[in-house]
């Protein structure tokens, strides 16, 4: 038995706080009140926040995870975390094991040397693994898509949809927590209606969860997300917008009615959900601002049309015409050679202006140059908007962190406690009470999680205790591998799993 004694209890619920003590005993919540303390050890939390342990429902860890690397989500009072996002998952591979690697190495942090056959090998493996942190899976339609047509852009013949459709089936009745599509992502940005109803259906039918990164957040955002709400409202599941935003300057706008869409979405009857990161910038690979087509067939096909200079051209010309940021506001944050290392933390524009040449012409220098393998961080969204999604009442709050070969996206290492210090208490766009909520209550439903995200009696005792008057992020774009403080205490079905500094 375990006696967290004192605490302000924040349930999770999203309900004012009070208050109490809480019994830990078998991995379970056992008593919460007030109460004489039985004979076990007890954790003074007077003057702490008493809260569930953190969900993180959109994540890219999924090679981490299983590698005990848990310091990253730990330190900011993480117990479970949903990987498999944005179409991207470790598995399966099919007979397009290499391909597998370079479609979703750039997302998954790992060039080469990973994958699984199955999602059911891939979660044998989540099982074997330390546990501090549990990884949740979604099967990444990208990623099925590889292990059927490899990195073929274009219809699947109905054999290949065929076999698609059997291994989302096996990865769902595996255990996976639902289905991600990555729709910006080639090959799975060239999926058309039918093939992604036929899997939304799948997931329908057995009470999953879909989540998709949209075909677009920037001028075709109300498209794109039209298609996700049809989609929903055809097949019956639970929709998940991953990090919803309105990317770029010129559609800032747009957010506003892409909020009421939603919202008359769910007046329908339509179970529709977003999240977000609290953050301005976003982060991906540099490739995703080129046209879908130019990717078709890998990085080798790609490579030798930027070394046909009509290719080249066209590229060039087609990323200029969909671009929504500025080159300044898209800074690398991570690259594969040595040479370009000094790169990092410099903008596209800058890196234009000392080589001499236009911002599009650095960009694919340095896809080709790094054979693709660029990482970026780019600035996407104003601070109103940003305020706006956070305190939707339908927004789960997000991490979106990923690995990189030189310096992260401050979210990977600060998230929940950027959330906490400096959204509620600097800030004051909501109570901690909602905050908490947003983190804990609200993504274990999402999910379908039964006996988690709350304090209740009788629960999974997944607990963090935090310092609500001191918890902030020290991660920053200049530095961002900075831990955070102000978490003292995270708690895995009953176990100790972080103790933090005051």
């Amino acid at each position: 038995m375990l006696l967290l004694s004192g605490g302000w209890i924040y349930d999770g619920s999203g309900g004012e706080p009070w208050q109490g003590d809480l019994l830990i005993d078998g991995g379970r919540i056992a008593r919460l009140g007030k109460f004489a303390a039985p004979a076990c050890p007890v954790v003074d939390c007077a003057g702490l926040a008493v809260a569930p342990g953190f969900i993180d429902l959109h994540s890219h860890s999924d090679l981490q995870a299983l590698e005990s690397r848990h310091g990253e989500k730990l330190r900011q009072g993480v117990t479970a975390e949903v990987v498999g996002n944005c179409g991207f998952s470790a598995f399966p591979q099919g007979s397009h094991a290499q391909e597998l690697c370079e479609f979703g190495g750039g997302i998954l942090g790992r060039p080469a040397g990973w994958g699984w056959a199955t999602a059911r090998e891939y979660l044998d493996a989540v099982q074997r693994s330390d546990g501090k942190v549990r990884a949740l899976p979604l099967a990444g339609h990208g990623s099925l898509r590889v292990a059927v047509a490899g990195l073929r852009q274009g219809p699947l013949e109905e054999a290949e949809m065929d076999r698609l459709a059997g291994l989302a089936e096996a990865s769902l009745d595996a255990g996976c927590a639902g289905l991600s599509t990555g729709l910006m992502y080639a090959p799975g940005s060239s999926a058309g209606h039918g093939e992604l109803l036929r899997l939304c259906r799948l997931v329908a039918s057995r009470g999953k969860l879909y989540t998709t990164h949209m075909r677009s957040y920037a001028e075709g955002l109300l498209v794109a997300l039209r298609e996700q709400i049809d989609l929903a409202r055809e097949s019956g599941c639970r929709l998940q917008i991953s990090h919803l935003q309105a990317a770029g300057r010129a559609n800032w706008s747009l957010l506003g009615r892409a909020l009421e869409e939603i919202e008359q979405a769910r007046a329908e009857g339509i179970d529709v959900e977003f999240d977000i990161y609290p953050y301005q910038c976003g982060s991906t690979v540099l490739t995703q601002w080129l046209p879908a087509w130019a990717l078709d067939g890998g990085t080798g096909e790609l490579l030798k049309r930027l070394r046909d200079a009509g290719a080249r051209r066209r590229i060039a010309e087609a990323t200029e015409a969909g671009r929504a940021q500025e080159w300044s506001d898209i800074t690398v944050s991570g690259v594969a050679s040595a040479a370009n290392a000094v790169l990092v933390g410099r903008t596209v524009a800058e890196v234009a202006e000392a080589r001499g040449v236009s911002g599009v012409e650095a960009a694919l220098d340095l896809i080709a140059e790094e054979s693709a393998a660029v990482n970026v961080i780019s600035f996407n969204q104003s601070e109103e908007n940003l305020r706006r999604l956070l305190t939707h009442p339908l927004c789960s709050v997000i991490s979106d962190g990923f690995y990189v070969n030189g310096k992260p996206h401050p979210r990977l290492h600060g998230t929940f406690p950027e959330l906490l210090g400096t959204v509620v208490r600097e800030r004051g766009w909501m109570t901690l009470e909602e905050a908490v909520h947003k983190i804990t209550g609200k993504p274990a439903a999402r999910l379908g999680l039964r006996g988690r995200g709350l304090l209740r009696e009788g629960f999974a005792a997944d607990v963090t205790v935090f310092d609500a008057s001191g918890v902030r992020s020290r991660a920053t774009y200049e530095t961002p591998e900075l831990p955070p403080v102000g978490i003292r205490l995270v708690i895995r079905d009953g176990e100790i799993t972080m103790r933090g500094m005051q």
